[in-house]
């Protein structure tokens, strides 16, 4: 489950924290001379001049203070600037250039995808957002996601939170150049590629491994799934022979459900293991960017399939009721043989390696293990 943001310590608060209480502490052992010295008459003459000379003492120390923290916040800066370069990498993104910690250790991922994809490669974010449209991942990563803190919605990120974390670097798929700017004065931002057609979301995997050193790990958890894909693939062509799948997802008020192309993150998987889609679909799919298809009450028939897996975005359930009932829903092939599916709309609308996983672990369950 998603975890309350917990503030941590910040050096340099304490830094500063420390150097005030210090000059504090010595115009407090000005002010207590200063009381002593005018109870005794013999050692001053007057009240004005130890007065004078109460600020002009605090005057020099503020000053020789304030000169002191200029020199060594232009040494910090000069050293770190020196270190730079053996201290992180820079990564060239389509927002800009960013110098990426060697090691980071508090990430944070400004999205679910993202999450999924530095999940997939064992590392830990120290918090993330969350998705605000379709379902949450929560049931589906379950145990992984104990520990992270959630920032907010994926929309709207609670800068705040994100500012008490002290993150040493912040990664994301769906932000736009203001918010980019807005996080690197937070720590070093790298913006994702969203690369949502057919199979990008495994050069997206490719791209975090390169910015989190561990392009080993990505590359072996793509070899791992062909290996899945294949052994799904053949086991379907042995036991099933050919069958065509339809995928609509239906979201909150009125707006029309929409149908995955096999452009889609879901249709691209479902291509890769061998399903073939209904042939009414392939004429409106008429440009390399058409990824889903709206789809009105009048048009069920684009969806005639012998499977058909159905999403549900947050609120969505009275607008599938209504499609649900109506004559030409109840006409589909899937719907006479009982081969309609609700799945979870957190991984199978869109994700990375983990939401592909899950979404051949769902093929496997409602196809295979159900024929």
């Amino acid at each position: 489950m998603w975890l309350k943001p917990q503030i941590l310590p910040s050096g340099k608060s304490y830094a500063l924290r420390y150097a005030t209480s210090d000059i504090l502490y010595f115009l407090r052992l000005l002010k207590y001379s200063l009381t002593l010295s005018l109870c005794c008459e013999y050692q001053m003459k007057s009240r004005k001049y130890h007065i004078q000379l109460f600020l002009l003492v605090a005057l020099s120390f503020l000053l020789i203070t304030a000169g002191y923290n200029s020199q060594l916040t232009q040494k910090t800066y000069i050293q770190n600037s020196q270190s730079q370069t053996s201290d992180c990498r820079i990564i060239q993104h389509e927002l800009g250039k960013t110098c990426v910690p060697l090691q980071a250790q508090r990430i944070i991922a400004t999205d679910e995808i993202a999450l999924d994809a530095i999940l997939a490669l064992g590392l830990k974010p120290i918090a993330a957002g969350e998705n605000a449209f379709a379902r949450s991942r929560v049931r589906q990563l379950s145990g992984n996601l104990e520990g992270i803190i959630s920032i907010g919605k994926d929309i709207q990120i609670n800068i705040e939170k994100m500012v008490q974390l002290h993150p040493d670097l912040i990664v994301g798929f769906y932000f736009t150049p203001h918010e980019y700017k807005l996080f690197s004065l937070i720590a070093p931002t790298v913006k994702l590629e969203s690369k949502y057609l057919k199979d990008g979301w495994k050069e997206s995997l490719q791209q975090v491994g390169e910015i989190l050193d561990t392009s080993k790990q990505a590359q072996d958890k793509l070899v791992q799934y062909q290996q899945r894909v294949k052994q799904l693939r053949k086991s379907i062509e042995q036991k099933i022979g050919k069958v065509e799948v339809s995928v609509i997802r239906f979201y909150a008020a009125t707006t029309n459900p929409t149908i995955e192309t096999i452009l889609s993150f879901t249709g691209s998987i479902l291509q890769e293991v061998g399903f073939s889609v209904p042939m009414r679909q392939f004429q409106y799919t008429t440009t390399q960017n058409t990824a889903f298809l709206n789809v009105s009450l009048e048009r069920l028939d684009l969806l005639d399939a012998d499977v058909l897996f159905v999403m549900l975005n947050r609120g969505a359930e009275k607008s599938f009721k209504m499609y649900e009932k109506s004559q030409l829903w109840q006409s589909l092939k899937a719907f006479k043989n009982n081969k309609v599916y609700i799945v979870d709309s957190s991984y199978w609308y869109f994700g990375n390696i983990l939401a592909a996983n899950a979404i051949l672990d769902d093929l496997f369950k409602y196809i295979i293990e159900s024929s």
